[in-house]
């Protein structure tokens, strides 16, 4: 995959890159939003690097690719993971680079070509509630909210939103 938009680029996974991964997933925000995306030691990192490099070669996947600004800096990851409804995506960037407006830059990037290259017509976007950024990406990016109240995240009971994107 190779999506550029003005600011990024959108490419394939591959295990140089386990080292960027690392180092954005240590931010503060990660840690508190998705725990379990947080390698506390680069080797952890590589090894999840190649299972997802893996993983994209199946039909489920998850399919991650990782957001990389003109200059070549690795600034984060778009993700479609499979879920029992269907799909949904996912995606960080980095606390240096948050506020920006990459994510949605990225998100917006991302859906007409991920959705047509798994021939997908509804992507679903599930955060916590208290993740403000978060939605507003979702619903700048043109997520329906669908639902919002108490459900399982992360093996927890969470206050959530659930959104869904539909192709026309």
């Amino acid at each position: 995959m190779n999506i550029q938009t003005k600011r990024l680029t959108i490419t394939d996974l591959t295990l140089d890159m386990a080292e960027d991964i690392w180092r954005n997933s240590q931010d503060d925000d990660n840690r508190r939003f998705v725990p379990d995306e947080v390698f506390d030691t680069l080797d952890e990192a590589t090894e999840t690097v190649a299972w997802l490099i893996d993983a994209a070669k199946t039909e489920t996947g998850p399919f991650l690719f990782p957001v990389f600004l003109k200059d070549g800096i690795n600034i984060g990851y778009v993700q479609l993971c499979a879920i029992e409804a269907g799909y949904e995506i996912g995606y960080h960037i980095a606390k240096p680079y948050t506020g920006q407006g990459y994510a949605s830059e990225a998100v917006q990037a991302f859906l007409p070509v991920i959705m047509e290259r798994y021939e997908i017509d509804k992507v679903y976007g599930i955060v916590l509630e208290e993740n403000k950024a978060s939605c507003r990406v979702l619903e700048k990016c043109g997520f329906e909210l669908i639902f919002e109240g108490l459900s399982d995240y992360q093996e927890e009971k969470r206050l959530l939103k659930k959104y869904w994107f539909k192709r026309v």
